[in-house]
């Protein structure tokens, strides 16, 4: 089996490689930069906007793995580009190489596409990818935590100096990211388990985190004890001014993201569980997020 990879220097598509290479999969990923530390990849320099880089890709594989995607930018238009664009980009590659898998990546945002630009953009491409005519399955992954993350880092990093923000009370599902990458490999063959499904992974974890709970866990992992007030939308708008003020196109929070944070649910749902014949998760998040928070500070992130 050959995998066609998508976002495979990204976060959740390096756990997914080092799956692949620990289980003997081949993978044949693209990159806009061709790391030159991961071996047993073959590479195929480009994006998803370089039509004979996409077509190098898929040529001859026996699935895609559509991971890549924007999750994070101070200009909302660049979702579309990135997200509807790249992945419509990616199915029609695959239409015309005769390839028929194709396992995408999306997002809990997306079902609430009203609140994001973001969420918006991952909930068109659902559509285009569940209208492809493909043999397709589609994973919303909510909360992703793990080594090499910068996103959650953020909350790691607050809670060292004993001080985590959240915004209004609510709560949210959580998966580590070796078990996203497990799944997603499990989920490459094609059965009628997982054929034309829309699945909405976790940590297993029923109601999931309330955003309390969560802050108090992260706390424990740095070994501190935190305060993690409550703030109100108006107030969360204003911290993202002021952080791309400080960061400008690096800023971590954005007006975009305070819009789906805001939400006050989201937990996976029980009916878009993954099959237990398919797939489990292994990982405990209090003691992934130990590890997680180790994995920083053996990196002099903390």
């Amino acid at each position: 089996m050959t995998i066609a990879v998508t976002g495979g220097t990204g976060f959740v598509g390096q756990a997914v490689l080092d799956q692949m290479e620990q289980r003997g999969i081949a993978a044949r990923a693209l990159a806009r930069t061709v790391p030159s530390d991961r071996q047993g990849v073959e590479w195929v320099a480009g994006n998803l906007g370089d039509t004979a880089a996409l077509g190098r890709l898929v040529e001859g594989v026996d699935a895609v793995l559509h991971i890549a995607g924007l999750t994070n930018t101070p200009d909302p238009a660049e979702f579309t580009a990135a997200n509807v664009s790249g992945t419509s980009a990616v199915i029609d590659a695959a239409k015309r190489a005769g390839l028929k898998r194709f396992v995408f990546v999306s997002s809990l945002s997306a079902r609430e596409p009203a609140l994001s630009a973001y969420g918006a953009s991952k909930a068109q491409a659902e559509e285009l990818v569940s209208g492809s005519g493909l043999d397709w399955t589609i994973v919303r992954p909510p909360a992703v935590y793990g080594p090499r993350d910068r996103d959650m880092f953020e909350l790691f990093k607050s809670a060292h100096f004993g001080f985590v923000p959240l915004p209004p009370g609510g709560a949210t599902s959580m998966i580590h990211v070796d078990d996203l990458a497990r799944l997603l490999i499990a989920l490459l063959p094609s059965s009628p388990r997982v054929r034309g499904k829309l699945f909405e992974p976790d940590d297993g974890r029923t109601g999931g985190w309330s955003y309390g709970d969560m802050a108090a866990a992260i706390g424990d992992a740095v070994g501190r004890w935190v305060f993690a007030p409550s703030l109100p939308a108006p107030l969360l708008r204003a911290a993202a001014g002021i952080d791309r003020v400080l960061r400008g196109d690096k800023a971590k929070l954005t007006a975009d993201r305070v819009g789906y944070m805001c939400h006050p649910n989201w937990v996976v749902r029980s009916d878009r569980a993954v099959p237990a014949d398919v797939w489990t998760p292994s990982v405990k998040t209090t003691t992934g997020l130990k590890s997680t928070a180790e994995w920083y500070r053996q990196q002099g992130w903390l």
